[in-house]
């Protein structure tokens, strides 16, 4: 079973609310949780996020991967390190086909 880190989108139209989960990668974004680690505010100036520290570590070193944006979240809430390295950009397949 492949374990991800990821958001779960709570609140209203144009007013979102996330929740830090535990999933399997299968599942729907919205789906069945294994366990909830902590919620993400994006309307608050600054963000709020609030991340149970000892769960998350818990469950990256059992081998669960956090998705892209719930990475980011992880580094701001000082749960794992920020790695120096970059993604590549993602390439155009029309621009290599022309």
């Amino acid at each position: 079973m492949a374990v991800k880190i990821r958001l779960t989108r709570l609140g209203d139209k144009k007013s979102p609310f996330y929740r830090v989960v535990v999933a399997d990668s299968r599942t729907s974004r919205d789906g069945k949780v294994i366990e909830k680690l902590g919620t993400y505010d994006p309307k608050t100036d600054p963000a709020e996020i609030k991340i149970d520290v000892e769960k998350a570590k818990t469950w990256i070193s059992n081998g669960a991967q956090p998705t892209e944006t719930a990475k980011t979240i992880l580094v701001k809430a000082g749960v794992i390190e920020a790695s120096g390295k970059k993604t590549a950009p993602k390439s155009d397949k029309k621009k290599k086909q022309a």
